[in-house]
């Protein structure tokens, strides 16, 4: 049986994906906080080995987890940068260095959540926006590595990140918080709605299947249009 690491997984996508990927025949280890700290290398190396251990063997890794913080640079805590580049594009390069000889035995898959801001950016969040920007970066080097990889880029998706970040829209937009999904949250959308957790999941586990053969070092864009503008 194919065996999968899922970070971040205990809500939204990762919770979404790792358990699309059970129903899909998958072994899965879900890993979150509560498991080991993902901004550290000890973190890292925690779940890589976990999964080996429990499975004896890794098919793909599912680089999720995620933080975020909403300030204009000119405010914006220098730890929280560290913290957010620590999550979101350290975290997937140790992950893929640590599981790098069990991928490479399984022909397996390495696929980041990334985020339709690696392609695009948005005022007052610097460090996401540069993060997501560094892991497509680091999803378009392990292929030309010899890692299949791909970098999954949804818009704004129904998720415990995004809801936690609508009151600091409104502190950084001037406006109230009714009024920040509509105006902020959803304006780059074409299509105006929040894209589900299970959508996503769904792209992931086409990517990690056979569908997902061909598709190595790019963007997976599902962005209701966001970066057609």
């Amino acid at each position: 049986m194919p065996a999968a690491l899922v970070t971040g997984a205990a809500s939204g996508i990762g919770k979404a994906t790792a358990e699309r990927l059970r129903a899909d025949g998958f072994d899965v280890l879900g890993f979150d906080l509560e498991d080991g700290d993902l901004s550290t290398r000890e973190g890292n190396r925690a779940a890589v080995d976990a999964a080996l251990e429990r499975f004896g063997r890794l098919d793909v890794v599912v680089a999720n987890a995620g933080i975020q913080h909403v300030s204009p640079v000119a405010e914006f805590p220098e730890d929280k940068w560290d913290a957010i580049l620590a999550i979101l594009l350290t975290s997937p390069f140790l992950l893929a260095k640590y599981a790098w000889d069990a991928l490479q035995e399984s022909s397996g898959r390495f696929i980041a959540v990334a985020s339709a801001h690696a392609l695009v950016a948005s005022p007052n969040k610097a460090a996401y926006v540069a993060a997501k920007h560094g892991v497509l970066g680091l999803v378009k080097t392990l292929a030309l590595e010899g890692l299949q990889a791909t970098a999954v880029c949804p818009g704004y998706v129904r998720t415990p990140l995004v809801e936690a970040q609508i009151p600091d829209q409104a502190k950084a937009h001037g406006m109230s918080e009714d009024d920040v999904l509509e105006e902020v949250i959803l304006a780059p959308h074409a299509v105006k709605r929040l894209i589900e957790p299970d959508e996503v999941a769904n792209v992931i586990a086409f990517l990690a299947g056979p569908g997902g053969a061909a598709f190595s070092g790019v963007p997976v864009t599902m962005d209701l249009g966001w970066s057609a503008r």
